[in-house]
């Protein structure tokens, strides 16, 4: 236990400079003193110097300094403990990072972990709850991209810091953990989720970085046939899955296509994010695709891949296993 006291020395502007002692650290019993009593003495110190270092070390990570995705610094003199979460994806997150027990608002549809659903909503994709949402205090608010720009500079100007989270690769996830760690005090269970998923993601790409290239079409929604070109995290991860997309190149990040454009892309696999089973009965009659010429049509739970969170990285290894059925066994 003798390095504690040099160590809180490091810390504490009041304490004797190197090489200095002060005569009561000299000797473990002084004179007059019983060794019983030199030994309970000592104890007392020990201690003492325990809590002093775990309040330096406390106060060295009591500030934090983040730019985020909209290039703006934020300045916290300490860590937050009133988040308000304006995303489903920002929400898991939190989580991860070990900030849950500190998120007191949350937009609607944050349903994950089951424990978000007991969270105060404060809006929906409509609009924000402004009188809620001052009425709760919080000391930090996370958001998506741009969105509720005017609602947001209301709340700037109360004097509110606002963290805007807009990723655009799935590497991006695990540099949101380590910013809203360090914001929210977090930052040991932020750094390991951060490894975990950067290793996850390593992993899968190391695994399909040789398989044979697939041609898909990736549909958000059921009905109209909108997609997702090169910019979009989803078109990342199937490249990591070895699948190509067949509207990588268009002008739009999510633009709505033909199905003339479909069929004449001849895409192998189809992969779409509707919850209902129908959705695969307006492809029957397009026979000459491959994708449903070989039944190769699957639904993929859009929780897993069009939120930028944790879950991302199952996403990704689910949407390899679809494709891996488009290949020779």
């Amino acid at each position: 236990m003798k390095f504690l006291l040099p160590l809180t020395r490091r810390c504490t502007s009041t304490s004797p400079s190197r090489g200095e002692v002060t005569p009561r650290s000299t000797s473990v019993t002084n004179e007059g003193t019983s060794p019983l009593e030199g030994e309970v003495d000592a104890q007392r110190r020990v201690r003492g110097n325990i809590i002093i270092l775990l309040l330096c070390a406390s106060s060295a990570h009591a500030t934090c300094t983040v730019t985020d995705d909209t290039n703006h610094q934020l300045h916290l003199q300490k860590p937050a403990q009133r988040i308000i979460s304006l995303a489903p994806d920002i929400t898991e997150t939190l989580f991860a990072i070990g900030a849950g027990k500190q998120i007191i608002g949350v937009m609607q549809g944050s349903d994950y972990p089951p424990a978000a659903r007991n969270i105060t909503p404060v809006g929906s994709y409509t609009g924000l709850d402004l009188e809620k949402i001052i009425s709760l205090h919080p000391d930090l608010i996370v958001t998506w991209g741009t969105t509720f720009t005017r609602q947001l500079d209301v709340l700037r100007k109360m004097g509110i810091p606002v963290y805007q989270n807009e990723p655009r690769r799935l590497e991006d996830v695990a540099r949101t953990m380590t910013h809203l760690g360090c914001l929210a005090g977090t930052e040991r269970q932020a750094e390991k989720s951060a490894q975990a998923y950067t290793l996850g993601l390593d992993k899968i790409r190391a695994e399909y970085s040789q398989q044979k290239p697939v041609t898909v079409f990736y549909q958000i929604g059921p009905y109209a046939l909108i997609t997702i070109n090169k910019h979009s995290w989803i078109n990342q991860a199937l490249t990591i899955c070895g699948g190509r997309n067949i509207f990588a190149d268009a002008m739009s990040i999510a633009p709505e296509v033909s199905w003339e454009s479909v069929v004449a892309a001849k895409p192998e696999v189809i992969i779409s994010d509707a919850v209902n089973p129908d959705w695969k009965q307006r492809w029957l009659s397009w026979r000459e695709i491959p994708a449903v010429s070989h039944g190769l049509l699957f639904a993929i739970p859009p929780d897993l891949m069009e939120r930028a969170g944790p879950r991302l990285l199952a996403g990704t290894r689910y949407l390899c296993s679809l494709l891996q059925q488009a290949r020779p066994h």
